[in-house]
């Protein structure tokens, strides 16, 4: 029997009403020992694929994440909600899906209006914290969302947001008052600023992936041709693999240098005092396509390295974890509310304090559900239903792909219009369309847009960064 989204609100605040005991066992026990309630420091990237850390992948350097994942609960299985940049954050902020909160796309595109939801940083004040948020902001000027902020620099660049959130640490070392830091940087989004003879590479390490040898692109949605050689991907689909390569450790710089700013603030934790009563949190808002199946940036297109992303929460004192729980970016208000002592919120998220904590229990997901609308005004929504085993992507009007994970981990073979998967492909057609129902998901009766090849050069020619 199919929810309204009214009573799954219900059912969903009932939920995670029955998890807060464990976050009050933890909040009691804390406050027994320091007197106030664990600090929260909030670390999140722009355009990092879940890969893209040493601990995962050696090819990245990163050792001040890959450190903090030693003493953390590890997802191995974190997603966004879509993979753009101000929709995501959107969810991450609010506990709500993009088409919920109002924000499908990024601000000032197609579909990117601004949130009218409170953000945490209302919720955390409410339950006593003292917040700040420093860098990137991308969700528009609507006060409701706006609000919630004791301090605030809603904009980087990134050696200014750790200026300000080292000044955050030194000045609340010794509060009375529990604090919760938003740290929210652009790197490694600076992919963008790659010029292909220009930048300043080092290739002899690097190598190219199967999908980026094997990618047909006659087997997937034209709209992935469409975007390399019309839109973004222009000024490298034609070129040599050494210029592919070179995309590669570009982004790996970029990567390192979000990783340096890590170093800096955790150190500072440490030198203030404070490590040993502050939660850390490491994410990021989506992913890039860093070569894999020869696509670069983000677009229209929902692989693995577009839609998931590194996740990890330490809490002082407890042992080091991974985990392969299912986690969705609107998990993230839930779970820190839990962290704090605060009521439960209805949202689309869950609380995963019990998979950190190791005290109560929480059902994993049985799929994971992600959605795409567009970018500037290039509008393909895209659905995505992700199991263990398979994911299907549904376009409003290019098709469809379906990918054996647990065979094709790289997604290189479209099984859609294979007749010897239509049983699992009706399936997982069916689980997506009852999800859409009960959340009220208007996925269908949205319109896809021909591409501007005018407006995408112009992009392409006026501004390398534009999200």
């Amino acid at each position: 029997m199919k929810k309204s989204r009214r009573q799954f609100i219900q059912s969903t605040s009932a939920l995670v009403g029955a998890m807060a005991a464990p976050q009050l066992l933890l909040g009691n026990q804390h406050a027994s020992v320091s007197k106030k309630k664990y600090n929260i420091l909030y670390l999140c990237s722009d355009q990092q694929h879940w890969q893209a850390q040493g601990s995962v992948d050696p090819f990245f350097d990163t050792p001040h994440q890959d450190a903090l994942s030693e003493e953390s609960t590890v997802f191995e299985n974190a997603f966004c909600t879509t993979p753009q940049c101000s929709p995501s954050r959107s969810s991450m902020l609010t506990g709500f899906y993009p088409h919920t909160n109002g924000m499908m796309n990024n601000e000032r595109a197609a579909g990117g209006t601004a949130i009218k939801l409170p953000t945490i940083g209302t919720h955390l004040q409410s339950a006593g914290y003292k917040t700040a948020i420093f860098g990137k902001w991308h969700l528009g000027n609507n006060p409701v969302a706006n609000a919630g902020w004791d301090e605030e620099t809603k904009k980087g660049p990134d050696p200014k947001t750790t200026e300000r959130g080292l000044d955050f640490l030194e000045r609340h070392s010794d509060s009375d008052k529990p604090f919760a830091l938003f740290l929210m940087y652009l790197d490694p989004h600076d992919i963008y600023y790659y010029k292909p003879g220009e930048s300043d590479v080092s290739i002899d390490d690097v190598k190219l992936s199967e999908s980026w040898k094997k990618q047909d692109f006659d087997s997937v949605p034209k709209v992935h041709r469409e975007f390399m050689e019309h839109n973004q991907g222009e000024f490298i689909v034609d070129a040599n693999d050494e210029t592919w390569k070179g995309y590669r450790d570009y982004y790996r710089q970029k990567v390192k240098l979000y990783d340096d700013h890590v170093g800096r603030i955790i150190n500072k934790l440490k030198s203030e005092g404070l490590w040993e009563n502050t939660i850390v949190i490491n994410t990021s808002d989506h992913g890039d396509m860093d070569t894999f199946h020869r696509l670069v940036f983000k677009g229209p297109f929902m692989y693995e390295h577009m839609i998931r992303i590194p996740m990890s929460i330490r809490i002082p004192g407890l042992k080091g974890q991974k985990t392969e729980h299912n986690w969705v970016n609107v998990d993230t208000v839930p779970t820190i509310m839990d962290m704090a002592g605060a009521s439960p919120l209805a949202c689309d998220g869950q609380s995963a304090l019990p998979i950190v904590t190791g005290k109560g229990s929480v059902d994993n997901r049985e799929y994971v559900i992600a959605q795409y609308y567009g970018k500037q005004t290039w509008v393909n929504p895209i659905r995505t239903i992700r199991t263990k085993d398979w994911k299907y992507n549904l376009y409003t009007d290019w098709g469809e792909e379906l990918y054996h994970l647990a065979e094709d981990p790289e997604e290189i073979t479209n099984l859609a219009q294979e007749a010897g998967w239509a049983d699992i492909k009706r399936h997982l057609r069916e689980q997506l369309d009852d999800w859409m129902s009960t959340h009220e998901d208007p996925f269908y009766s949205f319109t896809t847009t021909q591409l501007d090849h005018g407006e995408a050069r112009t992009i392409l020619k006026g501004s390398a960064t534009k999200p």
